[in-house]
């Protein structure tokens, strides 16, 4: 099997990574629109911990791209891989009109995360907007998944761009236009971008689709897989996506009960916005190394050799912000935070310079696991990740009296490393154990 070139690697990642890119450029556009409303604080409080709720209960549908891209190569799993997916996407929408039953939303959100009572307000409205969200971001990475299988990649950053146009008119527009909380327009926007994509996503895919319903893909012979198999491989990783979206509300908790609340849980969505802008490159780069990995890895040398590059270039463009001039005019000029504002953001941003590059490490260590079909270590090393944060906060937030956003992020970059560390090690014993030759 000849070896992939680092540029057929970046021209089947470029599109994925656009991707991601674009759904990145969402957190930093939206709190721009908020910051420019009335009660600018109070939403983006709002906002960030609505978002937050939202992706937490989104958590088991995140990988079904990752298991259609490994599960789904024949009619037989295309069928029972889609059924399981319509499964998980009514099931994390009845969780989230659960959710929004007052008795239970007070107690989330007043008597667990002890929410200022202007932000729960904010944030409770907010939420009603998100119920399409769990089940429109299932279909379309079921089906994002199925065009990653089938080589379509192009395909998947088309539909993006259609996110992001639907979200930024929705957005601006309604800003002149509705007289919603800035926290309420920002979920209006993300859940109308999401719907439409999903639709355009399944679009695309019909012609794979067809093509896999009629056995007219070149692949493997016609498999057996069952649902006790999908349950065994995807249970895991969506065990992982919900401990991983727990960062966020389990923050927000120790925020709201640390120093300066309302304004930690106001500025941490813009920081972690411009985080994310950087570490989106990593994440689109681990559903590309499953594709490309190539049978017991053969593939490997060459995709490490590319996340070297990737890693330095998006931790180095991060730096450019957050250790230069960039970062003050970042936060006030684009982001539109007041001055006062902005001065809590300056600190925190420094701690995330390396959370690019550890992005991308995550994502390598996490293809091996996932070709090898060990999925387990992926949720031990997530739960490691949140109790490494968790311990982290609890000494400098309540212990060192640290400002809750910084405290936060310097909590959320002691996680990775230690998350990245038993990867490291897990994913080096597959290595090992797998590509031993067969009897």
């Amino acid at each position: 099997m000849q070896p992939h070139s680092q540029r057929s690697i970046l021209a089947f990642w470029g599109p994925l990574a656009a991707t991601w890119l674009m759904m990145a450029t969402e957190g930093p556009l939206l709190a721009a629109v908020i910051a420019r409303l009335p009660d600018a604080t109070y939403n983006l409080a709002a906002h960030g911990v609505a978002w937050a709720l939202a992706i937490l209960i989104e958590g088991p549908v995140m990988m079904l791209m990752s298991a259609a891209t490994a599960l789904a190569p024949d009619r037989a799993s295309y069928l029972k891989l889609r059924a399981f997916s319509r499964t998980l996407e009514a099931a994390t929408t009845g969780l989230l009109l659960l959710l929004l039953v007052p008795p239970v939303y007070h107690w989330v959100a007043n008597d667990l995360m002890g929410l200022p009572a202007a932000v729960s307000e904010v944030t409770y409205g907010a939420l009603w907007f998100f119920i399409p969200w769990p089940a429109a971001i299932g279909y379309r990475r079921f089906f994002q998944g199925v065009l990653i299988r089938t080589g379509r990649t192009h395909l998947v950053a088309y539909g993006t761009i259609v996110r992001l146009l639907t979200m930024a008119s929705v957005a601006l527009v309604g800003a002149f236009t509705l007289d919603l909380p800035g926290a309420s327009l920002a979920a209006f926007a993300l859940a109308s971008g999401v719907c439409v994509e999903a639709l355009v996503a399944r679009w695309m895919a019909g012609p794979a689709v067809r093509a896999l319903l009629a056995g007219e893909l070149d692949g493997p012979a016609p498999s057996t897989l069952r649902y006790r198999e999908i349950i065994s491989f995807y249970a895991p990783l969506a065990l992982t996506s919900v401990i991983a979206l727990s960062i966020h509300p389990l923050l927000t908790f120790f925020m709201g009960r640390g120093v300066a609340p309302v304004e930690s849980l106001a500025v941490f969505p813009v920081v972690q916005a411009l985080s994310f802008v950087f570490r989106s490159f990593g994440l689109a780069y681990q559903d590309a190394a499953i594709a490309l990995m190539g049978d017991r890895f053969v593939h490997l040398p060459e995709l490490r050799r590319f996340g070297r590059t990737l890693g330095l270039a998006t931790s180095g463009g991060l730096a450019l912000v957050a250790l230069t001039p960039l970062s003050p005019i970042y936060f006030q000029t684009v982001s539109g935070l007041t001055e006062d504002l902005a001065a809590y953001a300056l600190t925190p941003v420094l701690f995330v310079v390396l959370m690019p590059a550890l992005t991308v490490q995550l994502s390598l260590q996490r293809a091996i696991l996932v070709e090898g079909r060990r999925t387990r270590p992926i949720t031990v090393a997530s739960a490691i990740e949140v109790g490494a944060i968790a311990a982290c906060f609890l000494a400098l937030g309540w212990g060192a009296l640290l400002v809750g956003v910084t405290a936060a992020f310097v909590a959320f970059l002691v996680g990775r490393i230690a998350s990245n560390a038993y990867l490291a090690v897990a994913s080096r014993a597959t290595l090992r154990d797998v590509s031993e030759p067969r009897p």
